[in-house]
């Protein structure tokens, strides 16, 4: 079979598909011919080794492991031993874990209880392929972090973005009033995903404006602790997804700065990293399945052709998800 590896940190040029050996099924596991995959950040990141803490754990002059790509979509081709829940030829969808990275490759094994489940039928592979990562962290900021709740005032910072536009429907449909943050050239398609409101952060800073929400989510960083506060609610949230930051430490310092912040203040100040779960795929599947959530992609290409995609992303321009196919 054929995959992505790269074995040193780099630009996209560090990527070469490559023959493989067929993944082992263990007992436990599933074998899946991955039909479609998508890029996130983590994987850029992860290819550059930045910022240089996350070398601590992924390999300090070298990646320990050179595989990439968290999000599947495909065919199940074999099961384990112990596997029940999944037979020869179900399609499925899901994501694997941070230290399994690797699903940029014809063929992956996965926990079958852990990050894997029947793919919606209404679904495309490309589509389904979409979701994991990106839907999953705006599930649980909104939801478990965020603590929303119906009629909240909720404002997503990126909107345009493969967090941001599922984090826009999720809301909406979590009973929410929802306002998108984005360019010019996005207004009209953060509007077609349902949002209520719609900011052009070229022509207006949604910490000026003199409104307040129950929640920020922001998945840009870009505006200072102190500006982000004042378009919250006395008691409202905000959620840091992402941030600028130095080749060192990169969105740390801000995030610390958060975190020594909300021991101080009434509003709450809360940064995590998404760990997909079963349970919250499942609530995101019946959110797909009614139509209320519905994935938006920019570009597929090709796993030959991922160094271009993974530079695509890096723009920070794309609308919604960049996908691969295999």
């Amino acid at each position: 079979m054929q995959g992505i590896r790269f074995h040193t940190y780099g630009s996209p040029e560090v990527l070469k598909l490559q023959d493989l050996d067929m993944p082992v099924v263990g007992d436990d596991e599933v074998l899946v011919r991955v039909r479609a995959t998508s890029v996130n950040p983590a994987d850029w990141h992860s290819m550059r080794g930045m910022p240089y803490v996350m070398r601590a754990q992924g390999g300090l002059s070298r990646p320990k492991a050179g595989g990439l790509g968290l999000d599947l979509a495909g065919h199940v081709e074999a099961v384990g031993r112990n596997v029940t829940t999944f037979q020869v030829g179900d399609e499925v969808f899901g994501c694997q874990d941070l230290e399994r990275a690797g699903t940029f490759a014809e063929y992956v094994t996965i926990r079958h209880d852990a990050g894997v489940l029947r793919k919606p039928d209404s679904l495309t592979f490309a589509q389904a392929a979409s979701v994991p990562v990106a839907a999953v962290t705006a599930y649980q900021a909104l939801r478990h972090h965020g603590r929303l709740q119906p009629a909240h005032k909720v404002l997503v910072n990126g909107a345009a973005g493969g967090v941001g536009t599922f984090a826009v429907q999720i809301a909406k449909a979590l009973g929410a009033e929802v306002t998108g943050v984005c360019s010019t050239r996005n207004v009209e398609m953060v509007r077609s995903i349902g949002a209520d409101h719609v900011i052009d952060y070229t022509k207006e800073d949604f910490t000026t404006g003199g409104k307040r929400y129950d929640l920020v989510l922001d998945n840009v960083g870009n505006h200072p602790l102190s500006a982000c506060r004042r378009a919250l609610t006395p008691q409202g949230s905000l959620v840091l997804i992402s941030g600028e930051g130095g080749r060192w430490l990169g969105p740390l310092g801000r995030i610390m700065h958060a975190l020594v912040l909300s021991l101080f203040v009434r509003q709450r100040l809360v940064f995590f990293m998404a760990r997909p779960t079963k349970d919250d795929l499942e609530a995101l599947r019946e959110l797909l399945e009614s139509g209320k959530v519905t994935p938006v992609i920019d570009r597929t290409y090709p796993l030959s052709e991922l160094p271009e995609a993974i530079r695509y992303l890096e723009t920070g321009h794309a609308r919604g998800k960049v996908v691969i196919t295999a």
